[in-house]
């Protein structure tokens, strides 16, 4: 179906009232923003230096991609956080199209959960969008005396002018304490989204569906197990997440817990389709290597199903006889035409139409590093006992050290940025101080959104193991005007 439109669905009754006429930030509807949203000119990327031996602050990352201008493909600035041993991750904003409706808002502050040390930085972007400066700094004892919540990771923007944080844990790692964390308008701590006894069993990542009244979230593990690295028991003791949590919205009750059993292991990256009317999304389990689709059944309940499957490969001369493909991102263009997925340790990039969500149809596939690349130790074993490695190419005399970790979507579907960065403790267990050394990477993918397919832009590649004080561990990325995992439309 290459004459697939974007969505366009008008906001809901008595949900952004009035949006289509108004100048608030963000698009109307994801239509409007694939089709007039302007190409991106700029990357915000949060940058590690935190396990790598380097004692510095981390920092965010202005990365030009613009491929008309001077500093195309290079650094342009860096903002450095004010302390070490932060372990900046994840990234959202103040405002996005959930605001679209209220003209006195304006996408301007970019929020940097700390995972590690729990401190919240607010980096202004509107002053000088080429090089961002920090606001304001909210402290991880504030966060923990208010509200007992540590670790914060995932940032999303509320409608009503709140900021609402997932985290992890309380201040000392146990899954236990983990819930949400509101912020204010002026980022001052207001407490805790859910309700009161209505925590999840671990958290990870949301994303909510106001039509549906439905917010979802999932579980990656116990901070105090996978700040260490990981370890195959502490699966099987429990301290790694298989559930999704269904929650009322914007109530904050717990509605409904789904266990995913052991084909969902490491639920972590969480979405809705676009499209605010739909009652579907996609949890990407790690561990499994499993997509699994959740939806509204007929009463009013949720459940869920298996819609891809990566099969784990057997390998020789690595720490288990098989390898899961370990999915830790992925992302749906604004059209919900495609799903993107990254196997962080097999090395490849997928492309899955998913016109039918419960079947979606393998459309494109690219290797852009992992540890079963040619010049690797590890090799895969076939079913005739054949050992192999794929083919991996250089762009710009590079070698691809690591493997696709994190993915971003132009907002007209057809580029994909990619970093190789999953955690520093877990980049150094898996792919060694070679990556540590050597620092991260970004690549460009060049998406063909008519036939489906993707390649690697082979005039992009930002070095991030030449930044001026050391090699750096790339990993989530914004655009300026938002983009396909930060803005939600109500």
């Amino acid at each position: 179906m290459a004459g697939a439109t974007a969505v366009d669905v008008a906001p809901a009754n008595g949900a952004g009232a009035g949006c289509c006429a108004a100048k608030g930030p963000g698009y109307a509807t994801p239509r409007e923003a694939m089709e007039k949203g302007p190409r991106e000119g700029l990357l915000y990327v949060t940058c590690v230096y935190n396990g790598t031996g380097i004692n510095k602050p981390d920092y965010l990352a202005t990365v030009d991609v613009d491929p008309n201008s001077a500093t195309y493909s290079q650094v342009i600035h860096r903002l450095p956080a004010t302390h070490i041993g932060d372990e900046l991750h994840h990234s959202g904003w103040n405002a996005c199209s959930s605001c679209h409706g209220d003209p006195s808002t304006s996408r301007r502050f970019l929020i940097l959960p700390s995972l590690l040390s729990g401190r919240v930085y607010v980096v202004d972007t509107a002053k000088d969008p080429r090089a961002p400066a920090l606001h304001k700094v909210v402290q991880a004892e504030d966060i923990a005396e208010k509200t007992g919540l540590g670790f914060p990771h995932t940032s999303h923007c509320l409608a009503t002018g709140d900021i609402m944080i997932s985290c992890l844990g309380d201040k000392e790692g146990n899954a236990a304490g983990n819930g949400f964390l509101l912020l204010d308008s002026e980022f001052n701590v207001k407490g805790r989204w859910e309700k009161p006894g209505h925590s999840p069993l671990f958290g990870y990542d949301f994303w909510y569906q106001p039509r549906h009244k439905t917010m979802i979230s999932s579980s990656w593990g116990a901070p105090a197990a996978f700040r260490t690295g990981f370890d195959l028991q502490h699966v099987q003791d429990g301290l790694y997440g298989r559930h999704l949590h269904v929650y009322d919205w914007p109530g904050g009750e717990l509605k409904q817990t789904l266990d995913l059993g052991s084909t969902g292991l490491l639920p972590l990256e969480v979405r809705f389709l676009h499209d605010p009317s739909k009652d579907t999304g996609y949890v990407g389990c790690a561990l499994t290597s499993n997509m699994v689709r959740f939806f509204k059944t007929a009463d009013g309940s949720w459940s869920h199903e298996v819609a891809i499957s990566i099969k784990p490969l057997k390998v020789r001369n690595w720490m288990l006889p098989e390898m899961p493909g370990l999915i830790t991102d992925f992302v749906i263009s604004l059209d919900d035409r495609y799903l993107y997925l990254v196997n962080w340790l097999h090395g490849d990039i997928r492309q899955y139409n998913i016109e039918d969500p419960a079947k979606p149809v393998l459309a494109g596939q690219v290797w852009v590093g992992g540890l079963l690349q040619k010049g690797s130790d590890v090799v895969y074993v076939t079913d005739d006992d054949k050992e192999e490695q794929y083919t991996v190419p250089q762009v710009k005399g590079h070698r691809l050290r690591g493997g696709p970790q994190m993915i971003q979507l132009s907002l007209d579907g057809k580029r994909v940025y990619v970093t190789n960065s999953l955690f520093s403790r877990w980049d150094e267990q898996f792919y060694g101080v070679d990556l540590l050394r050597k620092g991260s990477h970004m690549l460009q993918i060049d998406v063909d959104t008519e036939e489906g397919g993707l390649a690697i832009n082979p005039n992009f590649f930002v070095d991030f193991g030449t930044e001026p004080e050391g090699p750096s561990l790339a990993h989530e990325m914004r655009y300026p005007g938002g983009d396909c995992t930060s803005d939600i439309w109500i």
